[in-house]
């Protein structure tokens, strides 16, 4: 019995992305292709590895030993071919990187353009979400993510700033109709826009220091957003004057600066620690993030 190389990746694409179109934006390759390369496979080895409905793609109990067989055994062979790829002048290949909304808006704008110039032959992608997930299983290769929520046998280094605080602000007219809070507990009195994360909680208690006296308030309010997705939808709201917000500092800066938005509750903001690329730390590092990680080091350093 012999089974193709490429039919093998293509199944596995197939099966961890839970469907042909899905798989095919990943990897690159059209999902007919993909499509062809399964039933190549499964006439290989005579035995039927995903049931196919309109709604989904799922593994049968034979696909699902062989995923599991095949995920380590092709992760291997990857670091095998990868070996070669250290032998050329400049790294090639894809990385794939699993961040935060938030990372994808702050942290990665001044690194990925530098990147890419000095690597022409890397292809990068970033997948976006803030839903907590295993960076190998969703088929990247690191991730980014806050240390509070770094994944156990991981690598980690810092990438960005190494601190950030969630500011609170509001309108200039929104204040001029319903007063400046000057401690966080007035915040109940007014109308706040909330985040929800993809866990279903909500980005409350907001939480707030000071001389050593900490105060957590529950505010309420007419808008709730999904968390980085429809954070600028957020934003927008409270520039319109429809409530307080509460978000990353950064993310405030520019209506900071262009009045749009007023700080408020300054010297109560929290700083806290900045973000981590992390990596699995038990087989070798692909040559286009090794090549990643060498620049964020050095960008750290020249900043």
């Amino acid at each position: 019995m012999k089974a193709d190389l490429g039919d093998l990746n293509a199944f596995v694409a197939v099966a961890r992305a839970g469907g042909f179109r899905e798989a095919a934006r990943v990897s690159g390759s059209s999902a007919s292709f993909l499509s062809e390369a399964v039933r190549r496979l499964e006439a290989e080895l005579d035995v039927r590895l995903l049931n196919r409905t309109t709604r989904s793609v799922v593994t049968t109990e034979a696909g699902q030993g062989l995923l599991e067989r095949l995920g380590p055994a092709l992760t291997e062979v990857e670091a095998a071919l990868d070996v070669v790829n250290r032998f050329r002048d400049t790294p090639a290949g894809s990385l794939r990187l699993n961040v935060p909304v938030s990372a994808a808006r702050l942290v990665l704008p001044a690194l990925v353009p530098p990147f890419l110039a000095a690597y022409p032959d890397i292809r990068l992608e970033i997948v976006a979400e803030e839903s907590f997930v295993d960076v190998l299983a969703a088929g990247c290769d690191a991730g980014i993510r806050y240390d509070e929520r770094l994944e156990q046998d991981m690598i980690a280094i810092p990438i960005g700033p190494r601190y950030q605080r969630f500011a609170t602000a509001a309108s200039p007219a929104y204040l001029d109709r319903h007063g400046r809070p000057q401690h966080p507990s007035e915040l109940l009195g007014h109308a706040c826009l909330l985040g929800r994360f993809a866990s279903g909680a909500l980005t409350s208690p907001w939480e707030y220091e000071r001389d050593g006296e900490v105060v957590r308030v529950e505010p309420t309010g007419p808008l709730i957003v999904r968390v980085g997705g429809a954070t600028d939808l957020s934003v927008d709201a409270a520039i319109a004057g429809t409530g307080i917000i509460c978000v990353f500092e950064d993310w405030l800066r520019p209506h900071f600066d262009s009045g749009a938005l007023e700080p408020i509750l300054e010297l109560w903001w929290q700083r806290f620690s900045g973000p981590f690329l992390y990596y699995p730390g038990r087989r070798l590092v692909p040559a286009p993030l090794r090549a990643f990680i060498d620049f964020v080091k050095a960008s750290a350093n020249r900043a």
